[in-house]
């Protein structure tokens, strides 16, 4: 929890007394930035950072943002702002960018940064031209930043609304991963520390793929004994993928992987799933994707993932299904009968 608002580092034993946790800042105003900085402004000031001038003025003067998260109410102690500069300063930095526009982001942040400040990553996905997660995208950019990683089950409307939620909070360093955890956590977040930094990037970038392919199967009328099954193989794909990265088996059986899996899997809030389901009934990728505002991840994703997956000769037939479809390469029943008609072999 909270300590007033600060947290220092002198309280739990590390080195460097000097650096305090009283301010926290936050790139990036779609709806999970915004969430997390209605839930953190409960205890400190937040300044959030977008790229929009109409949403920064929506959120000063209407203390809302209609655009990303309509119908929540936000905190005056939210403050918004369109100047990089002005969030350089923070104890801590959340990153929260779309995946595929986080390093241009961060390309510019970088400038106005001093010193090794922590940065969260809390985009899910893998860089489509590199094949880097989040996480390696921040250390080509800002070496010298601590870097951690926020993710698990979490819709943005339920924790802007203070519904309960709990996530993982990876971090190498143990004694800064446990004060950041501290620091974030709120009455209604709750956050678990873990040093399984890739396990914890790979489920949430994963599980969006998985998504689609759930959505897909719904969107058909499949049924849920298919929807089960798509789940669980999804999660065997996962979990292989997790393997050959080299990610811990328990993170991947936790809230970040299996927990945002079954979540995201699980419901239309999820725009992954509402995704997949739309392609299920038939629309095309660019008539959905036209209707949106926000990113949907596992669209970019998924080509990044197929590619790294091949490389490591992990087999990810689900997921490959999904790049398949959205590339435009193959129909929804031609992907689904595929996938049914793979030689049988011993589940494990």
């Amino acid at each position: 929890m909270h300590h007033n608002g600060v947290l220092s580092f002198a309280d739990i034993g590390v080195g460097e007394a000097s650096l305090q946790l009283r301010s926290v800042s936050i790139i990036g105003g779609g709806a999970w930035g915004t969430a997390l900085a209605q839930t953190l402004s409960h205890d400190t000031v937040v300044t959030l950072w977008v790229r929009e001038p109409e949403i920064v003025e929506d959120i000063n003067a209407r203390h809302v943002n209609r655009v990303f998260l309509p119908g929540v109410d936000l905190n005056h102690s939210v403050h918004a702002t369109g100047d990089l500069a002005s969030v350089a300063t923070a104890d801590v930095i959340l990153a929260v960018a779309p995946a595929q526009h986080l390093r241009g982001v961060l390309v510019n942040l970088a400038r106005h940064l001093t010193n090794g400040v922590p940065i969260v990553i809390c985009s899910k996905g893998i860089e489509q031209e590199t094949g880097k997660f989040m996480g390696d995208v921040l250390e080509d950019i800002v070496p010298q930043a601590t870097r951690a990683v926020l993710s698990g089950p979490s819709f943005a409307a339920d924790v802007a609304r203070g519904l309960p939620s709990a996530l993982t909070l990876a971090c190498r360093n143990e004694a800064v991963g446990r004060a950041l955890a501290a620091f974030l956590s709120s009455r209604q977040m709750r956050l678990y520390w873990s040093s399984d930094v890739i396990g914890a990037e790979l489920g949430g970038a994963v599980k969006n793929v998985l998504a689609i392919a759930a959505g897909i199967v719904e969107g058909r009328g499949l049924g849920t004994s298919a929807h089960a099954a798509i789940v669980t193989r999804g999660f065997a794909e996962l979990r292989r993928f997790g393997e050959a990265m080299g990610a811990r088996p328990e993170t991947l059986l936790g809230l970040s992987g299996l927990g945002d899996l079954i979540l995201t899997c699980g419901s239309t809030q999820s725009r992954n799933m509402s995704l997949g389901r739309a392609l299920g009934e038939g629309r095309s990728l660019s008539e959905i994707l036209g209707a949106r505002s926000a990113v949907t991840e596992g669209v970019y994703t998924a080509a990044a993932l197929v590619r790294l997956a091949r490389k490591k000769n992990v087999e990810m037939p689900i997921a490959e299904a999904v790049h398949e479809i959205i590339e435009g390469r193959l129909g929804v029943d031609e992907a689904i009968t595929g996938l049914m008609q793979r030689p049988l072999k011993a589940e494990d």
